[in-house]
């Protein structure tokens, strides 16, 4: 299903005749934007940065830091963003003062593109908002800047003094990293979806060979995904350890595949069954089948991971006049205003509601353990976020499974770790009989 190709040294800088090898799509940004013809693995390159962002976690630390070194102005406010997100509303007087203080530099420094708390995650935001475009660089305060390489952008994410000092200068120094390629082919089968093949990737690349590598993916396979679907694989590409996670701008990824790659993998999308990550590391991954049956307490469909308007139709239409299982709470929370708005529209939010689900507000909380839905010692949640780490959700005593939105939505309804494919079987077969 999947081939590991090691590929020699020497041929990371030359192709078989000699001459330079074709850059991938990273080397390609990278070099663009530090202003030179070509770049090679290993070299170090400052690149000027196309779109920088910031969640409220962070934006007051960052911008406090460019006041209180004196710095009067941005190097181009017009590149900055700053998105409330994460501790929506606020749940507490420290994160209430902590956004006061965000806001009140936000104006002094003159960002005009400021998302208040309810617009949506930053990284949905920032991809509705034309915040990034196809071959940007872009940098974040959050590690799942790496979802921009669903446009074929180079994200990664960066800490809170990197951050001021790219405000301030409009650069950053980067080390080019080598690259892994995910060759695809194929399409899914029924129920199978993009958070299963990069929760696959995750089962055979792990996360020690990518680090500091750029993942991209390329082949027929890739070409045939939704940027939704992109979205998903590139957000998780930070859980490999990858500094970016790439597709070549669309129709353009059979031309990356002649480039010389410090690994190959090969996966045919239609072999794919449905994954869960257990606890506690993203890449313990195994076949639902192994894990079916196994007992919840909450499920969560949402994050920057799963929580777009096709994430919101796959599991409403599995829920759609069922009930969830009694004892077990199910936690929606759309991705942004805009999708919000849109499944309101369809009626999925109906559909999810009269199921038994909790509609809660755009935002991050559950994912990382804000707010809004935590863990108490012993539950288990099943969830379409990005990580599973011991106490993300609350207690340490939790256990976090993660999931595709139909693995979730077909656990919700029997309380316990469920299979997808039967359930898409049985609506497939209603919709001959009508």
């Amino acid at each position: 299903m999947a081939a590991n190709e090691e590929v020699e040294p020497e041929q990371m800088g030359r192709s078989p005749r000699g001459a330079p090898r074709r850059m991938t799509a990273a080397e390609t940004i990278l070099a663009r934007a530090a202003g030179v013809d070509r770049v090679v693995p290993g070299e170090y390159v400052v690149a000027r940065i196309d779109a920088m962002m910031m969640h409220d976690i962070f934006a007051a630390d960052v911008l406090g830091m460019l006041e209180t070194a004196g710095i009067e102005q941005l190097d181009d406010p017009s590149r900055a963003t700053v998105v409330f997100d994460h501790m929506v509303p606020a749940p507490s007087v420290a994160a209430a003062e902590h956004q006061a203080k965000a806001r009140q530099l936000v104006r002094r420094y003159g960002i005009e593109a400021f998302f208040e708390i309810g617009r949506g995650i930053c990284h949905q935001v920032m991809v509705e908002e034309d915040r990034v475009r196809p071959g940007d660089l872009v940098v974040g305060t959050d590690s799942h800047t790496t979802t921009y390489g669903a446009l074929g952008a180079a994200g990664c994410g960066i800490g809170s003094s990197e951050m001021a000092y790219a405000l301030a200068t409009g650069e950053l120094w980067f080390k080019v990293p080598e690259t892994v390629l995910v060759r695809l082919e194929g399409r899914f089968a029924p129920a199978v979806a993009a958070k299963d093949l990069v929760l696959f990737l995750l089962r055979q690349i792990g996360s020690s060979e990518a680090q500091y590598r750029s993942v991209e993916h390329a082949g027929p396979g890739a070409d045939s995904l939704s940027l939704a679907e992109r979205m998903t694989v590139a957000n998780m590409g930070v859980e490999m350890g990858a500094k970016f996670s790439l597709f070549p701008a669309a129709g353009a990824t059979a031309a990356h595949e002649a480039t010389g790659y410090a690994a190959v993998h090969e996966v045919d999308l239609a072999t794919l069954s449905p994954q869960v990550a257990v606890p506690h590391h993203v890449e313990n991954v195994v076949d639902v089948e192994e894990v079916a049956g196994l007992r919840l307490d909450q499920v969560f469909l949402g994050s920057c991971t799963n929580g777009r308007i096709e994430d919101l139709r796959e599991a409403a239409a599995i829920l759609r006049g069922r009930k969830i299982a009694p004892g077990l709470r199910l936690i929606v929370t759309p991705a942004s205003s805009t999708v919000y708005r849109q499944a309101a529209e369809e009626g999925l939010l109906g559909d999810l509601s009269s199921a038994g689900a909790i509609i809660e507000g755009p935002g991050c909380g559950p994912c990382f353990g804000g707010h809004l839905g935590l863990l108490a010692a012993g539950e288990r949640c099943l969830g379409t976020h990005n990580r599973n780490f011991r106490g993300r959700m609350g207690s340490p005593e939790g256990e976090i499974y993660l999931a595709s939105p139909a693995t979730a939505a077909a656990s919700a309804l029997a309380g316990a770790i469920a299979d997808p494919r039967e359930l898409a079987a049985t609506g497939r077969r209603q919709e001959v009989a009508k």
